[in-house]
């Protein structure tokens, strides 16, 4: 996916979750952030972060920030991202090669899955989510605690049981990352929830992605390690 009217600034503060000050042009500019998640260790004072000009003239924002420098690493925080990437990916062939059928949002008993598809012989759910945080080379998922993403993964065992294949697949927003593991330490409740998933047949895969301030685009997969304590 490709952002137009990308354009450079300084993070400053963030007030609440939605909204942060950056510097635009040496210009203090409030801009919407476009990820509700902690990111304590990416938007701190002084990071050079990435903006893309809203298309929506009677916003009271005119930017939304889309990006992060973390020392050498560069990091998509658009939360919306992962979903379209992985509908890219998976549209031209590259998660089943044989899909008739990928529809976002599908509803199924309790759940709201991020995808429901179809080939000739086979049906199944993906839930896709975006993972923001590094440590030592090594990713985790969740940087604050989801009852949501545990109930997601519930639900996928339960589809899974009833004869969907179902998918769970973090799309690692940054590039180059050793190997992805459930976040112990922040949300325990989550890896035991996704060890479990896997144990009733649920695949969990984990793909970086080729980030630039202005793209974001399915790379390569990294290993995903179940048993890893988090951060």
């Amino acid at each position: 996916m490709h952002y137009p009217n990308v354009s450079p600034a300084v993070f400053l503060a963030r007030p609440n979750r939605f909204v942060a000050e950056v510097l635009l042009d040496s210009v203090p500019t409030t801009v919407h952030v476009k990820n509700t998640g902690r990111c304590r260790e990416l938007l701190v004072p002084g990071a050079a972060v990435w903006l893309t000009k809203s298309g929506n003239p009677n916003r009271k924002t005119a930017y939304d920030l889309i990006a992060v420098q973390k020392g050498d690493r560069l990091i998509n925080l658009d939360a919306q991202a992962p979903n379209q990437v992985f509908f890219e990916w998976a549209s031209a062939g590259h998660f089943l090669p044989d899909l008739t059928l990928l529809k976002p949002e599908q509803k199924h008993g309790d759940s709201r899955f991020d995808f429901y598809w179809e080939t000739a012989a086979r049906r199944g759910f993906v839930e896709v989510k975006g993972v923001t945080l590094e440590q030592d080379n090594a990713v985790y998922f969740p940087d604050a605690p989801t009852e949501r993403g545990v109930k997601h993964l519930h639900g996928l065992a339960a589809a899974q049981a009833e004869g969907y294949d179902c998918t769970v697949c973090f799309v690692i927003q940054m590039a180059q990352a050793d190997f992805f593991a459930p976040n112990e330490t922040t949300h325990p409740a989550f890896g035991q929830a996704l060890r479990e998933a896997a144990q009733a047949g649920v695949r969990v895969l984990a793909y970086c992605c080729d980030v630039a301030p202005d793209r974001l685009e399915m790379g390569q997969a990294v290993a995903v390690r179940l048993n890893v304590g988090g951060r």
